[in-house]
């Protein structure tokens, strides 16, 4: 089994076409590096606006971060895209927080 890597990438302010930029950037980074990344751009049905609302949702950002913390605990590398640390990026900071806690190995862009 290869060794896996999640994408925190900060999404505030940009636009799909930015943030599918960054992340396909990033992708291509990781496995030039032999990982295989693992996803945290939650877009299927279960994470629409109307899914969540049904099953009870009320802080949607919070869910998006829950998904993402349960999928790097598949992980073994966190890459921080560029913008991570900015003052208004609240998931990439605790992303980054736990990954320290749990001796994820960081890698910056």
């Amino acid at each position: 089994m290869g060794k896996k890597a999640m994408i925190s990438l900060p999404m505030a302010g940009r636009t799909t076409e930015e943030i599918v930029a960054a992340r396909n950037e990033a992708i291509n980074a990781l496995e030039g590096m032999g990982y295989e990344v693992v996803n945290t751009l939650f877009t299927d049905e279960w994470y629409s606006h109307d899914a969540m609302k049904m099953r009870g949702v009320v802080n949607v950002p919070l869910c998006f971060l829950a998904k993402s913390l349960e999928n790097m605990s598949k992980c073994h590398v966190a890459y921080f895209c560029k913008g991570w640390d900015a003052e208004n990026v609240r998931g990439c900071k605790i992303e980054h927080e736990a990954a320290k806690a749990y001796g994820l190995k960081i890698i910056y862009e």
